[in-house]
């Protein structure tokens, strides 16, 4: 073993250490019995650990690396930096919403989709349950300490957590932790469990409930302050969350301004489409029928279902004339679990465990079908499922021979930015059923070009929530309602929605380079194979893992 993959796998071992749920969804060894420590101390400890790894990866000299080393090298100390920066913001301190964004609540939505495979993972769920009380005791503490520093969340998020929270206490026997059981007998599992979930979980959830209600709320910033722009040092966590979720060094104000550059852009295909669809370019009548036309909503939840799993299945018919490797794991097509739909989740992908236990899965919402656009339902399996985030992430798993760290790096540009590229390319791929899904292309473009503006508006410009909505309402054809959901997210998780725009526009930045380069020697299943085959990379190193591929194509070619 190399020194690089030796730190590499240290990187890896840290991190779950920090993040134990990481190991857990991923089917792969790590503390399966622990949740994550988000006390000062500890906090501090990983941020001292990642730094250091940061600096012995760096004192390696690369001239003495071969090629994938070096790659590794460089990856090491992105990630190890990444994390480090992000300790320091103190997210945890202030990042109250509902679900997915907040430390609080995520143990609800994690804990009922990791495979309990064999004993010990079953005993270490309920030891994860027995500690829920601990955990929420320690996030309570921190944001107590955050209101002492001025680390106040904004009202409307704290309002969703507390709605959150008491969807989830009235749940009952329809309680998401008690529907989790282990793939092998376990005595006395189901009993235990219970138990758990009513002297200890439930409990603890009631009194994180009223900690949000009692000490949070009334020191909550106001609908109008919603953005980090409003904290003390806002500008600075800005940055740093800008750089760890694009792994680029572009400022607020370049991203502002490209998000509004793509938006008029987007404004002419609409037109084009639209005049084929509705039989008007007028972009407000477009949005117009988008939004209101019956026709255009789901009259099930099993028929939206169906849909997503019609798209992924052309998708895979073709996927051999544009991937020479196609990833043989399957996935499956499920239904947004009932406590997280209530949260206004569109659609999530979780990969499939190492151990097989569990298929890849893309969930799509159908509560409220009828309230659901169809024209949407085929972009958003292409970008979660086939050819994108299930091809991205199974394709990374798959990569044995590189170290684990390789294959796991949390890098949002990358994952995110090919899922949104995964979405046009299915427009080149011939795969949408007709022009009424391209405007669902189209509506999805136009939701992450506006994230490049709205995100950068709140957390850089001062925006207010209303501001923000109002924005979207104007530039996208999305639902009030998803809109409002939108623009809490973004509130919610300062910087992430950048990453889905810019990790695309840097993909196809390097095709368009690659194409340029090769001319006729241009074989897009190389190109693909090369950005998925070398794992998650930052931007700046898959740029330069893509130019020297092209170059050495090139120079192949004569």
């Amino acid at each position: 073993m190399s020194e690089i993959t030796q730190l590499a796998d240290e990187l890896v071992a840290a991190r779950f250490e920090a993040y134990p749920f990481d190991a857990s969804l991923l089917g792969l060894d790590g503390p399966h019995h622990r949740l994550a420590d988000y006390s000062e101390a500890a906090r501090q400890r990983t941020k001292d650990e990642m730094l250091a790894l940061a600096r012995a990866a760096t004192a390696v000299e690369p001239a003495e690396l071969d090629e994938s080393d070096r790659i590794t090298r460089e990856l090491i100390v992105q990630q190890s930096c990444a994390l480090a920066a992000e300790i320091e913001v103190r997210l945890e301190e202030f990042s109250v919403s509902d679900g997915l964004a907040s430390p609080a609540l995520w143990p609800l939505v994690a804990l009922p989709i990791i495979s309990l495979a064999d004993g010990a993972m079953a005993e270490g769920f309920l030891s994860r349950l027995d500690a829920l009380p601990d955990y929420l005791h320690t996030l309570c503490e921190r944001q107590r300490a955050g209101l002492s520093h001025g680390l106040a969340p904004p009202s409307f998020l704290v309002r969703a957590a507390i709605s959150y929270v008491d969807r989830y206490l009235r749940s009952g026997s329809d309680d998401p932790l008690r529907a989790v059981r282990p793939q092998v007998n376990v005595a006395g599992f189901d009993e235990r469990r219970d138990a758990l979930i009513a002297d200890m979980v439930r409990p603890a959830y009631g009194a994180y409930r009223d900690f949000l209600e009692h000490e949070v709320l009334p020191d909550a910033r106001s609908d109008g302050q919603a953005g980090l722009w409003w904290l003390p040092d806002g500008e600075r966590r800005y940055h740093a969350m800008i750089a760890v979720h694009t792994t680029t060094e572009h400022t607020p104000e370049e991203l502002h301004t490209a998000g509004l550059e793509l938006l008029a852009k987007l404004a002419d295909e609409y037109a084009a489409i639209g005049s084929r669809v509705f039989g008007t370019r007028s972009l407000e009548e477009i949005f117009h029928r988008m939004r209101t036309d019956p026709a255009l909503r789901w009259s099930s939840g099993e028929e939206l279902l169906n849909s997503a799993r019609l798209a992924i299945a052309r998708a895979q018919a073709v996927a051999p004339r544009w991937f020479s490797r196609v990833p043989a794991e399957r996935v499956e097509v499920r239904a947004v679990p009932a406590a997280e739909a209530d949260g206004g989740s569109l659609a999530i992908y979780t990969p499939p465990s190492r151990d097989g236990s569990r298929p890849g899965t893309y969930f799509a919402n159908t509560l409220d079908p009828g309230e659901r656009f169809r024209y949407l339902s085929e972009a958003m399996a292409f970008h979660e499922a086939v050819p994108g985030h299930h091809f991205q992430i199974t394709t990374a798993l798959g990569l044995n021979k590189l170290p684990l760290l390789r294959r796991i790096a949390d890098i949002n540009a990358y994952a995110e930015g090919w899922g949104l590229y995964a979405e046009r390319l299915a427009d080149e791929m011939d795969l949408y059923s007709g022009n009424l899904a391209r405007l669902g292309m189209l509506a999805l473009d136009s939701m992450r070009a506006a994230r490049l503006v709205v995100d950068t508006g709140l957390h850089a410009f001062g925006w207010s929530r209303q501001r923000a909505v109002e924005f979207l309402l104007a530039q996208t054809p999305m639902a009030r309602v998803e809109i409002e959901s939108e623009v809490d997210r973004y509130a919610g998780v300062p910087a992430q929605a950048l990453s889905y725009m810019v990790g695309r526009l840097e993909i196809q930045r390097m095709r368009t380079e690659s194409e340029m380069l090769l001319g006729r020697a241009f074989d897009v299943r190389e190109f693909h194979d090369v950005v998925l085959g070398c794992g998650p990379l930052p931007m700046a190193i898959l740029n330069t893992v893509v130019r020297d591929w092209a170059q050495r194509r090139a120079q192949a070619a004569g």
